[in-house]
């Protein structure tokens, strides 16, 4: 039985893919959403140095994804569908959304895809295949 669905999320125009998909499933199933963010580790700049401008760079990631699980929260409350938002910062996004899935014992993971391609995938590589190829709970992939 499927109860607890993890749908990690990035800000970007794919999102609202996976608020939908992720929000109307949760509904058939009765489950409930762990919203996933994942904001990279801010760079160090070369030759300047590294406190100030990383905690400004981490300041402005953390309000990121605060508002993009914010909408999603909203979306999903509206549907009547329980819903807890995390943020993370890691430096491997598949291996973080992995192990929130464990964390948070989620059932399933939905993810939307840019569905690029085979030859895009080898000079890009793809989060979405490392998770599917490396799940342990069914991926619902979403276009």
């Amino acid at each position: 039985m499927i109860e607890r669905l993890l749908v990690p999320v990035d800000g970007g125009h794919l999102d609202e893919h996976a608020f939908s998909a992720s929000i109307a499933l949760a509904g058939q199933l009765g489950a409930s959403i762990t919203g996933f963010i994942v904001e990279p580790f801010a760079p160090p700049p070369p030759g300047l140095a590294a406190e100030p401008t990383a905690a400004g760079a981490d300041a402005g990631r953390q309000a990121h994804a605060r508002s993009v699980l914010g909408r999603f929260e909203q979306r999903a409350r509206q549907a009547g569908v329980p819903f807890h938002g995390v943020a993370t910062q890691a430096s491997g996004i598949s291996t973080a959304i992995l192990a929130a899935a464990r964390e948070h014992r989620c059932d399933m993971i939905v993810m939307a895809t840019h569905g690029r391609g085979v030859v895009a995938e080898l000079l890009w590589g793809s989060h979405t295949r490392e998770v599917v190829t490396r799940s342990e709970v069914p991926v619902l992939v979403v276009h």
